[in-house]
């Protein structure tokens, strides 16, 4: 699949930076935007256990990635897109 975007990570100009996250798509319903949730673990010293957090992190998705609700995909942090994208999509791992 030929891919014009000029956002895509592989096929585009924009560079990665900073950091990689693993995570899953929980919505694809924009368009070109896919919400990852990350699930992590957080240490409270208070009561010597840890605590179970999620973050929804919105990404752009480049045509040729086309990852899709239950996909599990790769992230990279980028220079800002919009008001609320700072990442994009560099892998889909189905």
């Amino acid at each position: 699949m030929e891919c014009n975007d000029s956002r895509c990570p592989v096929h585009g100009s924009i560079s990665t930076r900073g950091a990689q996250m693993e995570g899953r798509v929980v919505s694809s319903k924009a368009k070109k935007t896919v919400i990852v949730e990350i699930d992590y673990t957080r240490y409270i010293y208070k009561y010597e256990r840890y605590l179970r957090k999620r973050s929804r992190i919105p990404a752009h998705n480049p045509d040729c990635m086309a990852a899709k609700e239950g996909d599990t995909v790769q992230i990279a942090e980028t220079r800002r897109l919009s008001k609320t994208k700072s990442f994009v999509v560099s892998k889909v791992n189905r």
